[in-house]
């Protein structure tokens, strides 16, 4: 069996698109009350702007009804897995920053943007089923496989936003969740093994990195934080050793170091 598919962590589709819509809705109060001063604050990601980040974080759920206004797609073999996901994100950078910007002036009136696409997604999602297959930006994925990455998209993105404008928009409990195992499942998707354990609690401990396998005790070799210093680890928003230097990590171990194998996805 493929170590993708052993490595597989199962997600109650009904609970993950709960966490996207609430994910989602935190982030519209957020952005209907920004100021135009606050809208044209640069962030941390090249030269968007608030304004372009706002846009953005709707086409994590118009990438999903878009997808679903179109035909199934043949059944692809093999599918794109939920641990693969964050890797093949790497090469549409330039396209999605294309269709940022073009979102965004496309459409100055956010909060209506925002309307028009979480009712689509209300209107759309409930009713296809959890194995129906879309196509995506980055290849062929079930829709309930696809909704998990959906939380990845709000929270990093929620993140980023607190970050550029000085906002504080709460993170669902379960999008988080959801956000940090399937990140810290991707770890252990590029780096097999058991010489490392790696603890993000309260939401995920996987073990990677070749070398001799950990089973009873103390693990010798330990890495854990926060959520969201993983996640901001994960996505290249913060750097291993400046963490470490924060002591936003504790690592121990001489097999603990994770700087070559991060970050996981741009």
């Amino acid at each position: 069996m493929p170590p993708s598919q052993k490595r597989a962590r199962r997600y109650d589709p009904a609970r993950t698109r709960s966490a996207v819509l609430a994910q989602f809705a935190h982030v519209r109060a957020a952005v209907g009350a920004l100021t135009p001063g606050q809208l044209a604050l640069p962030t941390r990601l090249g030269d968007w702007t608030v304004r372009e980040l706002a846009a953005h974080l709707t086409m994590a759920l118009s990438g999903v009804t878009r997808s679903l206004e179109l035909p199934a797609p043949a059944p692809a073999k093999p599918e794109l897995t939920l641990v693969e996901w964050p890797a093949a994100t790497g090469d549409r950078a330039a396209r999605i920053a294309d269709d940022t910007r073009a979102l965004a002036a496309d459409h100055p009136d956010l909060d209506a943007l925002y309307g028009e696409v979480a009712g689509r997604f209300e209107a759309l999602v409930p009713g296809a089923g959890d194995e129906r297959l879309l196509t995506t930006r980055v290849g062929t994925m079930r829709l309930a496989d696809f909704l998990v990455t959906r939380t990845v998209e709000l929270v990093v993105h929620t993140d980023d936003l607190n970050e550029a404008a000085g906002l504080d928009i709460p993170y669902d409990r379960q999008a988080l969740a959801a956000c940090t195992r399937l990140l810290a499942d991707a770890l252990a998707e590029k780096a097999p093994g058991g010489s490392v354990e790696v603890r993000i609690p309260p939401f995920a401990v996987v073990q990677c990195v070749p070398g001799p396998r950990h089973t009873r005790g103390t693990p010798p070799n330990v890495v854990e934080t926060d959520p969201l210093t993983w996640i901001r680890l994960a996505t290249g928003r913060t750097e291993w050793a400046r963490a470490l230097d924060e002591a936003k990590v504790g690592a121990s171990g001489e097999r603990a170091d994770l700087a070559a194998l991060l970050p996981l996805m741009g």
